[in-house]
């Protein structure tokens, strides 16, 4: 066993989105911190933030039905939606700093421009929709929303999915052009690149066993290495847990009270790709539908243009399911090494509220190929076997705590837990994540650096133009930053998408 020990300002667990936003965001204010990067797997970007491992979608509520909820009185809650959009705003500011800065030579290695959809069926869902798109269009976050029930319009948008359609069901649809395919895996990987290059030490296959506080107020963190098994010891000032799944066990040794009664709930998620350029050049857009009946909101079926290593193919799905594992990589064991004396009633009040959950999860495991292929047809009527592959993609971990709505409620978007002292935070849950890495990560250095946020203020408005200000009281903002955005991040012209998709096809 090693007896190598180091100290370092920060220590950073897990190479994924968010690991490598906070440490890119840190090293433009503080340049001299030293950061220490561990990451369990060979390279930066393995797990969720993996291109193959979620939708890719820039998740800005233009098309994501779950985030408007229809009220008792029929009107429709934007709140949500307005939030989420307001917060990806931000993380294309902070984007289009790093490749003005330089820090990222292409935009196009992971962001795309890709029109964004709702489509539903049925008369009460075509309601829904209309009201929602009235609701959502007149506010500048959403400007160029179009809506049409019109099939002739539909089969201009989407003639994929109304080719052969035989339906007397009333069918709509909304369409936004300033939607986005993020490969949230070429990001991750390209700020760790940066990151490297500004001395932030970046260690692969090195596993942190444990966590715990010293008589001198650092925390210590013992490092195996997974190839030797070698056993190290580094301790930080700061600790960030940005480990997906795996942050959970890692907040729980840490033995901080605000990280006591909290429980995960993992939800594994497939997806069905096709890569027949014949296809794949049929369809353009990110089109999102309604989630079954008894569905957790991660499952709404949705079919994707996606844009990975300059080829495009297309994503349906998630088809949930369930796996005990809490990383893709992870161990059988991991639900049930999660459990606590601490979390044990919170746990169980979850089991039993989330019965018909449970149920759907087991019946989306047990799915043939041919099954899940019925509910493509849903959105592809002529959809072929044989043009369709199964992705088994990464592992979500659901929060479980105990909220005003009573025990046990499982928790579906992402927070952020920290010491009372802001020496130590762990990011927990799942979807909207990636999209919303860096008003997140804000949030953790307002948390845990308040004694330097006024003196950081100057240069993250630098960063973030908006920062401090809500984008939502001010109209002509959100037009400024949309438009330099897109500009900076090669968002305002498909051009060079189109030229792409006919070398594919």
């Amino acid at each position: 066993m090693s007896s190598r020990q180091t100290k370092t300002d920060v220590i950073l667990i897990g190479a994924g989105i968010m690991s490598a936003t906070l440490g890119s965001l840190l090293k433009e204010l503080v340049p001299d911190w030293e950061i220490t990067v561990f990451e369990r797997r060979a390279n930066a970007g393995e797990e969720s933030s993996n291109e193959w491992n979620n939708a890719g979608t820039g998740h800005s509520s233009l098309c994501e039905l779950n985030y408007t909820v229809e009220k008792p009185d029929g009107s429709i809650d934007i709140s949500k939606a307005l939030k989420v959009n307001e917060e990806y705003q931000v993380s294309r500011q902070f984007w289009s700093y790093l490749v003005n800065s330089s820090l990222i030579r292409n935009p196009r290695d992971f962001i795309m421009p890709v029109p964004h959809m709702s489509f539903v069926q049925g008369e009460q869902d075509v309601t829904f929709l209309k009201k929602r798109y009235e609701a959502l269009s007149n506010n500048p976050l959403f400007q160029g929303m179009e809506f049409s029930d019109d099939p002739g319009k539909l089969m201009e948008w989407i003639p994929l999915m109304m080719k052969d359609r035989t339906t007397n069901k009333p069918i709509a649809a909304t369409r936004i052009e300033s939607g986005t395919d993020v490969n949230f895996g070429a990001l991750t990987r390209t700020m760790f690149a940066h990151l490297k290059k500004q001395n932030v030490d970046i260690v692969f296959n090195h596993h942190v066993d444990d966590i715990k506080r010293t008589s001198d107020g650092l925390w210590e963190l013992k490092v195996r290495n997974v190839d030797s098994g070698t056993v190290e010891r580094h301790s930080a000032k700061f600790v960030f847990i940005g480990g997906g799944g795996g942050s959970l066990h890692l907040l729980q040794k840490s033995g901080i009270p605000e990280g006591k009664g909290i429980g995960g709930f993992p939800v594994s998620g497939l997806f069905m790709v096709c890569q027949n350029p014949d296809v794949v050049a049929q369809h353009h857009a990110k089109v999102y539908g309604q989630a079954p009946v008894g569905a957790p909101p991660m499952s709404v079926p949705h079919l994707d243009t996606r844009v990975i290593d300059k080829k495009e193919s297309l994503f349906f799905g998630p088809f949930a399911g369930f796996s005990p594992k809490f990383l893709k990589s992870g161990s059988m064991f991991d639900l049930l090494t999660s459990v606590k004396p601490h979390n044990l009633v919170t746990m169980m009040a979850a089991g039993v509220k989330n019965v018909s959950l449970t149920t759907y999860l087991i019946k989306q495991v047990m799915l043939s190929k041919e099954q899940r292929m019925e509910e493509l047809r849903d959105f592809v009527p002529n959809a072929k076997s044989e043009d369709w592959d199964l992705l088994v993609a990464g592992q979500r971990v659901q929060i479980i705590k105990d909220t005003a709505a009573g025990k046990g409620t499982l928790q579906f978007g992402t927070e952020v837990i920290s010491a009372a002292d802001g020496s130590i935070a762990a990011l927990l849950g799942a979807s909207p994540g990636a999209s919303t890495a860096v008003s997140v990560m804000l949030e953790v250095m307002k948390k845990c650096f308040p004694q330097h946020i006024k003196a950081w203020e100057p240069k993250i408005k630098e960063m973030i133009p908006s920062y401090g200000e809500s984008l939502l009281e001010n109209p002509e903002l959100i037009r400024e930053i949309h438009a330099s955005t897109a500009q900076t991040l090669g968002l305002s012209d498909n051009m060079p998408l189109q030229k792409a998709r006919r070398t594919v096809s």
